[in-house]
């Protein structure tokens, strides 16, 4: 997809009648109770939200209707038929429990034989590694009161979308961990917009993920934006849905320029897919 056709195919979205664009977001994001999917659980109505907890994580919880409902990140490392227990607290203290059934999918897998030096780390490289997955792992958790407007999510950049999600790479029959995100195909320098309307909470050039944003959308809900070019938001900064935030690159451990985009929910990585327009 062009630049151009991307903006015009973009401006329905941001201009539609109220109703339309309600009808879309009710939809997303899909519900789908798989590892690396999102399950959709109603609460029942009550004039305060409860708060729902996923273990030590809270959840995040927005009224659809009359009711409450929260919308719980799987981790890809979900067992299928394992079940994941929720606790909801209502504001009078009362407690009440929910199960979640994990159910199968099976993402794709790729063999790759490659020389060792391009396998494993330098010790230099697996320390800077080590101390960027501490704190990427913090900022991840990140949880903040507010609710976003909408779950609904805009294509952060023009292109073809990958399908690698989940996918599973076993370098010289060593495994590694899957994909957590989408890769969108565009060349360097294309303009990187919101997904979402957020703050930016962690900018950086890291290892693996060369230049990269973080977005805040509230919740537990995060936006990630990876091999950039070029930042153009700063940490603090409230960004618009549709802002621009960054150019497409090609840094960081990359084969070459394209946009890895990526969905956090209550601290774990979910199929971007879910939350974007088809």
């Amino acid at each position: 997809m062009s630049r151009r056709r991307f903006l015009l195919s973009l401006a329905p979205a941001l201009v539609a009648p109220g109703w339309a664009a309600r009808a879309w977001a009710a939809t997303l994001p899909r519900a789908s109770a798989v590892p690396g999917g999102v399950a959709r659980i109603g609460l029942g109505a009550s004039e305060q939200p409860p708060r729902v907890h996923l273990g030590g994580d809270r959840v995040l919880v927005m009224r659809d209707g009359d009711e409450w409902v929260a919308f719980v990140g799987i981790a890809l490392g979900a067992k299928p038929g394992s079940k994941l227990r929720l606790e909801a607290e209502q504001a009078g203290g009362a407690v009440e429990r929910f199960e979640i059934a994990v159910a199968p999918k099976k993402y794709a897998s790729q063999h790759l034989k490659v020389p060792p030096g391009q396998v494993d780390l330098s010790r230099e490289h697996l320390t800077r590694y080590e101390r960027e997955r501490v704190h990427l792992s913090e900022v991840l958790r990140t949880f903040t009161d507010s609710a976003p407007a909408t779950l609904a999510m805009l294509q952060p950049a023009p292109g073809e979308r990958s399908s690698s999600f989940g996918l599973r790479r076993y370098f010289n029959g060593r495994a590694r961990s899957p994909h957590n995100g989408m890769d969108i195909a565009a060349s360097a320098g294309t303009p990187v917009i919101a997904a979402n309307a957020g703050r930016v909470i962690d900018t950086g050039d890291y290892f693996f993920p060369g230049r990269t944003i973080i977005l805040d959308h509230g919740q537990g809900l995060l936006t990630l934006y990876a091999h950039l070019e070029a930042i153009d938001a700063a940490v603090a900064q409230a960004v618009p849905a549709g802002g621009v935030i960054g150019k497409v690159g090609a840094t960081g451990r990359s084969t070459g320029a394209h946009l890895h985009f990526s969905v956090y929910l209550n601290a774990v990585a979910v199929d971007p897919a879910l939350f974007l327009q088809d």
